[in-house]
């Protein structure tokens, strides 16, 4: 199964980051290969809030929806996903947000994924870290387009 795991020094808060990652319906706006999301259902779980969410992958001529439960933890700054349905066997990921002093922070994020679609698991499998590595500075671009560029 591929995995994925980094931690990035940024120049904006944890609770900005933890804000941007949390903002689920907004995926496709900014998140490549995200063609659509949809928050079916939200609720709060004592200190955390559950979304129930639906995303629509595209590439060439792959598209397909999964569903996936995101745990929100606004106190510890982290969000943890975790599969429903769809074309995975197993997928869950995390984010984990650190201030790290004035306007700063640590994210760490983590992925574990596989198909259930063995021909789709090999191709993944192929341009996985690149992938991934895309999908986190296109946070990190969200995130100077929401905040600006980091102060010197």
């Amino acid at each position: 199964m591929p995995t994925h795991s980094e931690t990035r020094d940024l120049p904006y808060s944890a609770q900005q980051m933890y804000d941007l990652v949390a903002d689920v319906a907004r995926y496709p706006e900014f998140l490549p290969w995200t063609a659509a999301a949809r928050i079916r259902e939200t609720r709060e779980e004592g200190a955390q809030i559950v979304l129930l969410a639906d995303l629509v992958i595209s590439f060439k001529v792959f598209r397909e929806r999964f569903g996936s439960r995101v745990t929100l933890t606004p106190e510890a700054h982290r969000i943890d996903t975790e599969y429903l349905d769809g074309p995975f066997r197993k997928m869950v990921s995390n984010w984990v947000f650190e201030d790290a002093g004035p306007g700063a922070c640590k994210v760490q994020f983590h992925v574990d994924f596989e198909f259930r679609n063995k021909l789709l698991q090999t191709t993944a499998s192929v341009f996985f870290n690149e992938a991934m590595q895309r999908v986190v500075r296109a946070f990190e671009t969200r995130a100077r387009d929401l905040y600006g560029p980091p102060t010197e």
